[in-house]
């Protein structure tokens, strides 16, 4: 057991993740250069909960997944003391009909008394899978259904910590799952040992065991005086235009948040297409923070989900809403 145990613990925190060179398909289509051109909605779609709710005081973090004809909305809520899951299903993606809380941490597992939300959610062959952010140091889990209601978690995380000394020895969150061919495909946040949060990626078969690109980060931190300076996370990537895009949060020294945007044709190099957020707060309940994207593509219309906020807080009490952006492409 002496022999056993450190390596069980190490395991547990780790998921025991393999490491391998690898890039992304070439996106089908032909490559172009399109312009984004940007609306966005005044007002949020998704208010925070009333006194008492799980969502009273942050609804941040949405994961909108479409499924006959209806949209899912696996956003996270904070009460002041504990962040969960909840649940919100509309016809339009504009008018929301909450369900409440439907995932919570669960302090006898690996998850401790600390967060389960903050995840990204993929429609698998009619159910839903869930990948999720967990736990201190935080690590990534996994549970699914048929419903989003009902869920069923694993016993253990499925990304675990990087080793000694790795950019994501102290922190691995913020997941975004999408899939390509047969392999899932998750970007992440990392963080080392000095505070710094960067994005990488993995990829698996199966959504459950896990290898990590060997070569991580893919995206580092911007230049300083740049509204990405301090971290970056949060990612959301889709293929369009014979190209893999990327938005991202990042943050400056004064923990205000914006989101930027970045293209690669393997999803491993990444340009950053621009300096600056690729949006501007559209009214006073997002002045301090925009962040947290979720999309979907549709036709030559990009819908984006964010969260908002008034305060400049680097994690919650935010006084967190969910907005809406709509990116129209322009050859």
């Amino acid at each position: 057991m002496r022999a056993i145990l450190p390596i069980a613990v190490v395991c547990l925190l780790t998921g025991c993740t393999s490491y391998r060179d690898f890039t992304l398909p070439l996106p089908d289509g032909p490559v172009s250069d399109p312009e984004f051109a940007w609306e966005v909605l005044p007002h949020p779609v998704l208010s925070r909960g009333g006194p008492g709710e799980f969502d009273s005081v942050d609804a941040l973090n949405p994961s909108v997944v479409f499924k006959e004809g209806r949209y899912y909305n696996f956003y996270s809520g904070w009460d002041g003391r504990q962040w969960r899951t909840g649940l919100a299903i509309s016809d339009d993606g504009l008018r929301w009909c909450k369900r409440g809380p439907v995932l919570a941490p669960d302090p006898s597992s690996w998850e401790g008394d600390y967060i389960a939300a903050n995840g990204s959610a993929l429609l698998v062959e009619s159910e839903f899978y869930y990948w999720y952010q967990a736990a201190r140091p935080p690590r990534i889990g996994l549970a699914r259904s048929r419903d989003g209601v009902h869920w069923s978690k694993r016993g253990e995380p499925v990304l675990g910590l990087g080793p000694r000394g790795s950019w994501d020895e102290r922190a691995v969150a913020d997941p975004y799952v999408f899939r390509v061919g047969d392999w899932f495909y998750m970007y992440y946040l990392g963080e080392d040992r000095a505070r710094r949060q960067r994005l990488g990626v993995a990829r698996s078969r199966d959504g459950i065991r896990w290898q990590k690109l060997r070569t991580n980060p893919v995206l580092e931190l911007g230049e300083v005086g740049a509204f990405d300076e301090a971290g970056l996370g949060e990612p959301a990537v889709w293929a369009s235009h014979g190209w893999y895009w990327m938005l991202y949060t990042g943050r400056d020294r004064q923990e205000r948040r914006r989101i930027g945007l970045a293209r690669s044709r393997d999803g491993v190099r990444w340009q950053r297409i621009s300096p600056r957020p690729v949006f501007e707060a559209p009214a006073q309940w997002a002045s301090a923070v925009i962040c947290d994207p979720s999309v979907l593509v549709s036709g030559g219309e990009l819908r984006v989900w964010f969260g908002g906020g008034d305060r400049p807080r680097p994690d919650e009490n935010l006084n967190g809403q969910i907005g809406l952006a709509v990116a129209r492409f322009r050859p």
